[in-house]
């Protein structure tokens, strides 16, 4: 990895997390919805090449029977050069060091990322379980 490369464990600032997040490829969020967002950070870790973010990771929930690991993130110039794997294994680092043993750790799973999490022990839920998910709009009219 990148010597000039340096390591925050602390949530990236709203603007940054927003452009990392698209120049990654991740889904977009609205401006307030990253602002609460970041705020219910559990924690994080933030990879910065003199003061542009580029790389994230955060882990959200609980803190004590659920955890989520979310953000994983690295911009495409750094891209597979192991800052990915790095970012898990800080984050994976904290989770063992803060959070009680029985700690249920789950992530969504893109394509691409799925050889990563595997090397980290995270197994497909299915078929004992199946990941679920919803994205709720306040106007859809649907019943809550």
């Amino acid at each position: 990895m990148d010597a000039a490369l340096h390591w925050q464990e602390t949530p990236p600032g709203v603007d940054e997390y927003l452009a990392l997040r698209a120049a990654a490829g991740l889904s977009p969020f609205a401006r307030e919805a990253a602002e609460q967002g970041l705020a219910g950070t559990w924690h994080a870790v933030c990879v910065r090449q003199g003061e542009r973010l580029v790389g994230m990771g955060r882990v959200v929930g609980d803190g004590g029977c659920f955890l989520q690991i979310i953000d994983i993130a690295v911009h495409p110039d750094l891209q597979r050069r192991g800052l990915g794997r790095a970012i898990m294994q800080r984050l994976s680092d904290a989770v063992r060091e803060r959070a009680p043993a029985s700690v249920f750790v789950s992530l969504l799973a893109d394509p691409p990322g799925v050889r990563l999490y595997e090397q980290f022990g995270f197994r497909p839920s299915a078929p004992g379980s199946v990941g679920m998910f919803k994205r709720f709009a306040k106007d859809s009219g649907e019943p809550r």
